[in-house]
């Protein structure tokens, strides 16, 4: 019997199958001999031959079909939709040609947008721009009705914008006269007396919560274990020193050598509530306590965050700033992460009140010598960063690589683990120039492509402005553009020109 013999299907009847059609490629036409040109006249209807004829329409282009999510695959240089323009124009889209606008919480409220808080992290090399774009920034969202509050100029980069809006920087540091209270309670202390005790309970919780964080900050930078025990000592004393237990129609002024002064020298009142049976099993459990804090109050907090404020400042104006640069002149980091922390808490209580419609981009300039301090310090920028969507503030935070944050702490330690999840805490980001040798924690904490790791290790570094913005799960090539007077105000090289 014979073999019935299929004829063989070609790739062109496969596509075929799927809607597709492989477009040809049709061979070149002979070229005539160089002595003649037009070698033999050809009639009107021409030859039956490839390349010899003609055609009155040019031959269709190859069509393809495939869905939005393959087409960047053969088609990368093509841009998407760009954002809506609204908020500081920042420069303009690389790939679209188009203005590049930022507004973290107008894209918070829009929820085509896949943002879901109002906080932007920003990384750069030194030398890259970050100062630049930060005060570019700052700058164009006067317009909108923002405030800006630099919590700590450690190299006196704002002031020249700040003198610019007629605002006087504030400087504190040893030697200064300025004194600021971290524990000052803030506006919630205002008309305590004409309050509702539900009202005072809640404001009360408030403050205490807060100066309690500051507290358990600052005695874990000294490398001291904070427990419930500490806790419970502390608000005891907090409580007392203030007349809160007494029930004071208002809170007594508190700072921290006060604090100090009443772990060293305990009531009995104090020692009951905290359940001792005696002072000297006081003064065994709370040794490394006291210790701590006498330490600080003797060191790092010496004049300047043990006294009560001298600084009462403007909150109309359009931007208040706070040099630590006599800190970073004598080299000190754990000092400046230390007035770091004190000067969070400080402006948190100030910010307790805000009216509606009166928000700020809080800058917190060179965050990792907070986050270094250990896992109390981390988990203060941590609350903050939470609650940023309910205060409607943008908290600006600036690192000079994504790995910044976890100098926390030992790989695997829980301050390393908290500071490696500040970095979904932002869901915009803004990454600048960086070395070749960060494109791996490029990729590995950030998750960006390999195109995307070049794109910022070298486009972004041939010229200083240039950034990848992640903002939500969508990327954006910008190149910062700065006016005339903005290049002279966010020059920052004077130091080494």
């Amino acid at each position: 019997m014979a073999r019935r013999r299929t004829s063989a299907r070609t790739v062109d009847h496969l596509l075929t199958d799927f809607g597709t059609h492989l477009p040809r490629r049709e061979p070149a036409p002979p070229e005539p001999p160089p002595d003649k040109p037009f070698p033999k006249v050809v009639g009107l209807r021409a030859r039956r031959q490839a390349g010899l004829g003609w055609a009155p329409t040019l031959q269709p282009l190859a069509g393809y079909q495939m869905t939005s999510e393959q087409t960047p695959v053969m088609w990368p240089l093509i841009a998407g939709d760009g954002l809506p323009p609204t908020g500081a124009p920042m420069g303009f889209d690389v790939l679209s040609g188009g203005s590049f606008y930022c507004d973290p919480m107008g894209w918070v409220n829009d929820d085509s947008i896949p943002v879901t808080n109002p906080n932007v992290f920003i990384f750069g090399k030194p030398g890259r721009g970050k100062s630049a774009l930060v005060k570019a920034f700052m700058l164009r969202m006067i317009r909108f009705g923002y405030r800006s509050l630099v919590l700590g100029d450690v190299k006196d980069e704002y002031e020249d914008i700040s003198r610019v809006l007629g605002v006087e920087p504030y400087r504190i540091g040893p030697g200064l006269p300025g004194r600021i209270n971290p524990l000052d309670p803030g506006p919630l202390a205002l008309d305590w007396e004409q309050q509702d005790r539900a009202e005072t309970a809640r404001r009360g919780a408030i403050i205490f919560n807060r100066w309690l964080a500051l507290i358990s900050g600052l005695v874990g930078s000294q490398q001291v274990p904070f427990t419930p025990t500490e806790a419970r000592i502390i608000t005891h004393v907090l409580r007392d020193l203030t007349g809160w237990t007494t029930g004071h129609t208002t809170l007594a002024p508190v700072t921290i050598p006060m604090v100090w002064k009443a772990l060293d020298d305990p009531s009995e009142a104090l020692v009951d509530a905290c359940r001792y049976d005696s002072r000297q099993g006081f003064f065994d459990r709370s040794r490394a306590l006291r210790d701590a804090l006498g330490s600080l109050c003797q060191g790092e907090l010496e004049g300047l965050f043990d006294a009560p404020s001298t600084f009462q400042p403007n909150w109309r104006a359009p931007i208040q700033t706070l040099s630590l640069n006599t800190l970073h002149s004598a080299g000190n980091e754990g000092a400046i992460g230390i007035a770091l922390i004190c000067l969070n808490s400080w402006g948190q209580g100030i910010r307790e009140m805000a009216e509606p419609g009166d928000r700020r981009i809080v800058l917190r300039d060179e965050a990792w010598m907070q986050t270094r301090l250990g896992v109390e310090a981390v988990k203060t920028l941590d609350s903050n960063l939470r609650l940023s969507r309910n205060d409607g503030d943008v908290q600006l935070v600036t690192y000079h690589k994504p790995s910044d944050p976890l100098s926390a702490g030992d790989s695997g330690s829980q301050a390393a683990q908290i500071a490696k999840d500040l970095l979904h805490l932002a869901d915009v980001r803004i990454l600048l120039g960086q070395d070749e040798e960060v494109a791996n924690e490029l990729g590995h904490l950030l998750g960006l492509t390999r195109m995307q790791q070049d794109l910022v290790t070298g486009w972004a570094m041939q010229d200083k402005g240039r950034a990848l913005w992640m903002v939500g799960d969508r990327r954006f090539k910008v190149a910062t553009v700065l006016s005339p007077i903005e290049r002279r105000l966010t020059f920052t090289n004077e130091a080494v020109a």
